[in-house]
């Protein structure tokens, strides 16, 4: 945790658990690591992780590009955790959700793109998002002036057409994850995914509807089947 952490307790299995500030030398004796403290977090102490020994399974954006680090859904790609130096990458949340029901598909009829629109909570912005959606709804049904520090707009009972910065090709970040991660996961690198991602005012869990075009016609009893039957 941080230095403003560091002396905290919390209650885990009946015991008092003292929190620790992290540093670079926190890590030795630790077999895996489990890293979901945001991108810059993850660079920083990670190479140390690995440093001491530590297998490191990372949920930020850090790694999920890098060609030396396997990007896994372990339903679809597992195997490709042996080929790991010490860093494992999970993808982005609306890639993962959509890949689970995509792959099945693209291994009976072979998937070229899809079109998808996704809406997420704001959980995806992390925990001050979680407070500004839980005070502004207080502040409209108390008739009082909102307030805003995470999102550049209102976000209760408001949705905003932009989750992460935009690049030069019009698209977002967040909206390029599920083409770029598509295809390390599927291990399709022609795969094609235009995606229009929305900020929604609910807590947590994201949604996403996807159109899906493939090379072979689908047959809609076998598409049911092949889905039932993945794992």
């Amino acid at each position: 945790a941080s230095a403003r952490s560091a002396g905290k307790t919390l209650r885990f299995r009946d015991q008092e658990i003292t929190v620790k500030e992290l540093t670079k030398e926190s890590f030795a004796g630790i077999d895996i690591a489990l890293f979901s403290a945001g991108g810059g977090i993850s660079k920083t102490f990670a190479p140390a992780a690995v440093a001491a020994g530590t297998v490191v399974v990372d949920n930020s954006s850090a790694f999920r590009m890098d060609p030396k680090v396997p990007l896994v859904v372990p339903e679809i790609n597992g195997a490709d955790v042996t080929s790991h130096q010490g860093i494992l990458a999970n993808p982005n949340c609306t890639t993962a959700i959509t890949l689970m029901a995509l792959y099945p598909l693209h291994q009976a009829f072979q998937v070229t793109r899809v079109f998808a629109s996704s809406y997420q909570a704001v959980s995806g912005s992390g925990a001050q998002a979680i407070e500004e959606l839980k005070t502004q709804v207080k502040q409209i049904a108390n008739d009082e002036p909102v307030t805003r520090d995470v999102y550049p707009h209102q976000i209760a009972f408001n949705v905003l057409p932009q989750v992460d910065v935009f690049l030069e090709s019009g698209y977002t970040k967040e909206e390029m994850k599920l083409e770029n991660e598509g295809q390390r996961i599927m291990h399709h690198p022609s795969f094609k995914a235009s995606v229009t991602c929305v900020r929604v005012p609910v807590y947590r869990a994201h949604s996403i509807a996807v159109t899906a075009e493939f090379d072979r016609p689908v047959d809609l009893d076998q598409a049911r089947k092949v889905i039932s039957a993945a794992p």
